[in-house]
């Protein structure tokens, strides 16, 4: 079950399913909808931001109901005493849309993942050099996108990146292909339109659409470096 993985052991799992839906939704309800059915779509993870109404509480349920297959994470933490309620609350792993050492070692003394924001190379560098389990690339589409990516992957080939910020359907590909270990996916995944409007599956057919392509671009890569 999902609630007995260790620290790498959730890392792991999100890398292998690729993609972390940002949940940002007006009410609780719509924020555990949006998980049933991103999970109906294959996508077992999902970031609960605390900007969502009753964030903690939403955690809790997703936790409790969804546990044993979603790996449900924080999204938007700030403080260290932020990221321990979140942890108290079921949350596996922390995310943050910058960097606050604090942060990180709160997450790590309680034996969580947590995923810092960062943007420019000094910010990446400082972020893995404090212990980051993966370093959030966010907004990655304000430098440039995949080809940011790809440029910050050449001096700096073992830091492991999530691109945060512009990342849709048409992006996903070279967003992988330049070398990111996950995406960070909000509004272009998790459609709050279709919420309010009852029409989950459509959340559950991007979800997968994005793990179709993930997938894909993944397998071409292999390919290529057998070659």
């Amino acid at each position: 079950m999902n609630q007995a993985m260790d620290r790498e052991q959730v890392v792991r799992r999100i890398e292998e399913i690729g993609v972390v839906p940002v949940v940002r939704a007006p009410s609780g309800e719509l924020a555990v909808r949006a998980a049933r059915a991103l999970c109906a779509g294959g996508i077992e993870v999902v970031e609960i931001t605390m900007t969502v109404p009753d964030a903690l509480s939403v955690m809790r349920e997703i936790a409790s109901r969804m546990g044993d297959r979603v790996v449900v994470g924080a999204g938007t933490v700030l403080t260290a005493d932020a990221a321990r309620r979140c942890i108290d609350a079921g949350a596996e792993f922390i995310v943050s849309p910058g960097l606050d050492l604090e942060v990180i070692r709160a997450a790590h003394d309680l034996g969580k993942a947590v995923f810092p924001g960062a943007l420019t190379p000094t910010e990446v560098i400082a972020a893995w050099s404090a212990g980051a389990d993966t370093v959030k690339l966010f907004p990655c589409s304000a430098m440039g996108g995949a080809k940011y990516l790809r440029a910050l992957r050449a001096p700096l080939p073992d830091v492991k990146m999530m691109p945060t910020g512009g990342v849709n359907l048409t992006t996903a590909r070279d967003f992988i292909e330049a070398g990111a270990v996950a995406l960070g996916v909000g509004g272009e995944l998790v459609d709050a339109a279709a919420l309010a409007a009852g029409k989950d599956e459509v959340l559950t057919e991007r979800a997968r659409e994005f793990m179709s392509v993930v997938s894909a671009a993944r397998a071409e890569l292999k390919v290529c470096t057998v070659w």
